[in-house]
């Protein structure tokens, strides 16, 4: 019976530096990707509390519009006048006929500058604008 010689040959080994690279890249993409995505969300608006609030799906991109307390109108981190949120919101509506817009006012804003917001959704032919809560526990 031939006996045979001890080696301490592994046989295939796996490089794991390319697989390293690969999730760091990928780790950096996300967290780049989710931090652009949130400087809409992260303008100084203090939402008013609602028990029923729920989280707004990004499934179709939604038409953000801020109200600060001082009653100025945002749009995609600008201010805007009422003649250029019409423009924005019909050219959104032209695009997408089934556009989501919603309304984030400020707790301290004036009823009123919600209300001026929300005439001119309508009367742009947004169906059903929503309103942006926080939700209390």
């Amino acid at each position: 019976m031939p006996i045979r010689p001890h080696t301490d040959d592994p046989g295939a080994l796996i490089d794991m530096t390319p697989i390293i690279d690969i999730i760091f890249m990928l780790l950096t993409f996300f967290l780049l990707a989710t931090t652009f995505q949130r400087a809409e969300r992260e303008l100084h608006i203090t939402l008013p509390s609602a028990s029923t609030a729920e989280p707004i799906t990004a499934a179709l991109r939604e038409l953000v519009i801020n109200i600060t307390a001082d009653g100025r109108t945002i749009v995609a981190g600008r201010p805007v006048t009422d003649d250029d949120l019409r423009a924005i919101i019909a050219a959104a509506l032209s695009a997408n006929p089934n556009q989501k817009v919603a309304l984030r006012g400020d707790r301290g804003a004036a009823y009123g500058a919600v209300i001026r917001v929300l005439d001119i959704c309508k009367s742009c032919g947004v169906q059903h604008p929503y309103l942006d809560t926080e939700f209390t526990r």
